[in-house]
């Protein structure tokens, strides 16, 4: 089983785009990254999406390799397929961490997510993701603050987990 990226943090991007990478996460990355030995920078994939995306979500070439070949399983020429294409493969930048452990997002993909003087790096498991941190806040959190409002209090949310099969 991959290595998984765990935490968050906030970084400072520079006026050219350049944001240093949580540490943990570069390991991630590293691991993750078959042709990645000692000396060389880890290869990542930028995914970007579409219109409904507001923030940049990171692929191990590992993970970005499985949703691969779940798209290229898809019969060829299918709508879906098609989708998932444009979605993963068009709408998606490969990169590399530089020699000092920072990613240079191009200035179409800052102002994707209107990202300007400090990023908010999250896990998600075999990714991770990069947004404002004023979005992540009133969106994500937020979202993710009501629903757990709507629990009881001694609600556990590992119980999410119950009778799921292990893989």
């Amino acid at each position: 089983m991959a290595r998984r990226f765990r935490g968050e943090s906030h970084h400072k991007v520079d006026t050219k785009g350049r944001v240093s990478i949580p540490a943990s996460f570069r390991r991630v990355l590293e691991q993750s990254d078959p042709n990645w030995t000692e000396g060389l920078n880890p290869e990542l994939v930028i995914v970007y999406g579409d219109h409904r995306r507001k923030f940049l979500e990171c692929y191990t070439v590992e993970a970005i390799n499985e949703v691969d070949g779940k798209i290229d399983a898809l019969p060829r020429g299918s709508k879906e397929r098609k989708i998932l294409e444009r979605l993963f493969h068009g709408q998606s930048f490969p990169t590399t961490v530089d020699e000092t452990g920072r990613l240079v997002l191009p200035s179409k993909l800052r102002a994707k997510i209107a990202l300007e003087a400090e990023a908010f790096f999250i896990a998600a498991g075999d990714t991770f993701q990069i947004w404002k941190p004023e979005t992540y806040e009133a969106e994500e959190l937020s979202a993710t603050e009501a629903f757990l409002d709507e629990l009881p209090d001694d609600f556990d949310p590992l119980s999410f987990l119950d009778g799921v099969a292990e893989t």
